[in-house]
């Protein structure tokens, strides 16, 4: 733990060893020092098998990213699923283009965000929200972001603030997590570098190392404590708010590392805090 906060790994940050190896992936994870993990997919594996798997290894299962596609298609099936594994939460974890602030699927979108957050609480299951930082889109009449626009539409919906994204976006993503004090169980840390202008595909680096631009600017992920972030006050700011969890996520390695040494290192960090 750091401050009180647990530690968890977002899996999708080492999905290329969990294709190969689900359980041997979580063990390794486990001897890193992490507590918990969020999920990113089950990869063919039955639920009450990843919960044996789970409390065999130690790990708590606290959380799952789950498009909204998937989530529409069979609501009951997806949320008990991950209600059996243990989650506690279920985020949404992207928007494709139509459908983000500013184009024409957003309204339908925040409609089936709501639907679902409601179908999630009869279930015992809170439903989250993960941004980048194309939900930082001011409306023209109040000036509102349309995250906030979001979460203040939607009083069931709860955040899962990726300070990354938010700082990316142009705002302090620790004042970002000190304002949903209250309502930001689980808060993702993740840290890069950006020389020069923003990238103009921005989200082609997931997957990849790096981007960069014929004008030469540079976008890289990195492990934590390697980049711009003030961890630190990315971990107080938690605290503040009342998160009980810190996850770690990096979507692709970095600095010559594989994905697993990244995890390590960010783990690291987090310990030396």
């Amino acid at each position: 733990m750091v401050k009180g906060l647990k530690i968890a790994l977002q899996l999708y940050s080492v999905r290329d060893y969990i294709e190969k190896d689900f359980r041997l992936t979580l063990e390794k994870v486990k001897a890193m020092g992490y507590q918990c993990v969020e999920f990113a997919g089950l990869y063919g594996h039955k639920p009450a098998e990843l919960r044996e798997m789970l409390t065999a290894i130690g790990l708590e299962p606290i959380s799952a990213h789950v498009a909204i596609p998937e989530l529409l298609a069979d609501p009951v099936g997806v949320i008990s699923a991950y209600k059996e594994i243990g989650c506690p939460f279920i985020s949404i974890p992207w928007l494709d283009e139509p459908n983000r602030p500013g184009n024409e699927g957003w309204e339908k979108t925040k409609a089936n965000i709501a639907s679902i957050a409601e179908e999630c609480k009869k279930h015992g299951i809170t439903l989250l929200y993960h941004n980048h930082e194309f939900e930082f889109v001011k409306d023209k009449d109040t000036g509102e972001y349309a995250l906030d626009q979001l979460f203040r539409e939607i009083p069931a919906l709860e955040t899962q603030i990726d300070t990354c994204w938010v700082r990316v976006a142009g705002e302090d993503p620790a004042a970002y997590v000190r304002k949903y004090k209250g309502r930001a169980p689980i808060v993702h840390l993740k840290d890069y570098i950006l020389e020069g202008e923003k990238p103009e595909h921005l989200y082609e680096l997931i997957g990849v190392d790096s981007e960069e631009s014929s004008g030469g600017s540079k976008f890289e992920l990195r492990p934590l404590g390697y980049g711009e972030q003030d961890i630190l006050s990315l971990i107080d700011a938690s605290v503040y708010a009342g998160a009980k969890w810190v996850v770690v996520e990096q979507d692709a390695p970095s600095l010559g590392k594989t994905s697993l040494e990244c995890a390590q290192m960010s783990i690291d960090t987090l310990r030396k805090i």
